[in-house]
């Protein structure tokens, strides 16, 4: 009784770092708490230098009435926010669409025989094109051509604006995926199929689930990316939030607005920014995790 519950009871011990681990844990804490006063006494050295710089400066009184007038700021927050809800909007849809085609353009590029070369070769060409070709031309080229061809009735600018999102940044998804589902060692997909697994649920339940774990950051960037290019969709006319500046700016020849705009987009950007700085910094941590001595 004694002998065969000893082996679970001792797995269920964790072993106790040793004098010299727990002395390495506090000379990191400290040389981390170091660090961390010296950088925030550095950037606030660096952030007074720079402000005095501004400030004394022979343009500073023009450039302040120009781009940081208050009142301006204040009469033009409540549309341009109004704005950036068209570009929130359109950024949901645009993600689930990209999440969904580039998934799509990824598995076509990996998929194994000589009968789906089409498909492949599709796919290579449509990730070569749209990545090349810039989202600024993509978005004249959608969002003025597809209607000039008179096959569907007048669609919202937005619309368009979405449709050209979705082609540009699929084509970055998919590169990013393929290189996670490549990096997936074929073993795993051998010990799927020789448990007979399908090739379709290999991929859905093995491969695919390591292979975004493995490009999160990178997927994570391009969704950053893409919240900052969703205010393209002003060039379509689009009453965004960067047309809703301009708007402003046209009618009280100051450029203010368009500071509250970038600050908005700023906002809606950092939340996920801190995220993919935090997830990739655990997802270091622990692939440079070493064993307790």
């Amino acid at each position: 009784m004694t002998s065969a519950s000893s082996p679970a009871s001792a797995a269920l011990v964790r072993p106790e770092p040793s004098a010299a681990e727990l002395d390495r844990r506090a000379f990191r804490r400290r040389q981390s708490i170091r660090s961390l006063l010296i950088s925030a006494a550095s950037t606030i050295v660096f952030a007074i230098v720079v402000w005095l710089v501004l400030v004394n400066s022979p343009g500073w009184s023009e450039v302040k009435r120009s781009f940081f007038d208050w009142e301006t700021a204040v009469r033009s927050f409540p549309d341009v926010l109004l704005g950036l809800w068209l570009n929130i909007q359109v950024l949901f849809f645009a993600t689930i669409l990209v999440a969904f085609f580039g998934s799509l353009l990824a598995i076509a590029r990996t998929l194994r025989g000589a009968v789906f070369a089409p498909l492949r070769i599709g796919a290579a060409i449509y990730t070569d094109f749209f990545r090349g070709i810039p989202l600024l031309l993509v978005l004249y080229l959608v969002g003025f051509g597809i209607p000039a061809l008179g096959f569907t009735e007048r669609l919202p600018m937005q619309f368009w604006g979405t449709i050209a999102l979705t082609l540009t940044y699929s084509s970055y998804v998919a590169e990013v995926l393929r290189a996670g589902i490549e990096a997936v060692h074929p073993s795993q997909r051998m010990a799927a199929r020789s448990l007979g697994l399908s090739y379709s649920t290999t991929l859905r339940r093995i491969v695919l689930p390591q292979a975004v774990r493995k490009v999160t950051p990178a997927l994570m960037n391009d969704f950053v990316s893409m919240q900052k290019d969703v205010g393209l969709i002003s060039v379509l006319g689009a009453v965004d939030a960067i047309r809703a500046a301009q708007i402003e700016v046209a009618s009280v020849y100051n450029f203010t607005p368009y500071v509250v705009a970038g600050l908005l987009f700023v906002a809606l950007s950092w939340p996920m920014i801190r995220l993919t700085d935090w997830y990739t910094a655990r997802a270091q941590r622990r692939e440079q995790m070493g064993g307790q001595v």
